[in-house]
């Protein structure tokens, strides 16, 4: 499995509202951490996060780094009001699904 192109993927089903895209790459047992959230659940997440993704553009991905079973996304984001912000997050598997979420907010553009 490609860790990389999987990460790829669950950006461009964020900014496309492609959520079958994503939710074949989430594991069962997912959880999302934040300065916001504070390890929430699957269903949690598509409750309280997946309607943020109408406010993005499109992200570029500046930094895909593979670590054992971590995955380590630095990215540029295009809202669609034009403000842009950077931040990184950790995507850790297990076997070949996303199985925990870590985002570490950056700065604005």
């Amino acid at each position: 499995m490609d860790r990389l192109n999987v990460a790829r993927q669950c950006y461009e089903a964020y900014a496309t509202g492609e959520r079958d895209l994503i939710e074949r790459h989430l594991g069962d047992d997912f959880t999302f951490w934040s300065p916001y959230d504070d390890g929430i659940d699957r269903d949690t997440y598509f409750e309280r996060c997946w309607p943020n993704n109408d406010q993005i553009q499109g992200y570029d991905l500046i930094r895909l780094i593979e670590s054992g079973d971590e995955v380590i996304v630095t990215y540029e984001t295009t809202k669609v009001d034009g403000k842009r912000f950077r931040n990184t997050e950790v995507m850790t598997f297990d076997g070949d699904k996303v199985s925990r979420v870590e985002v570490y907010f950056g700065w604005d553009l």
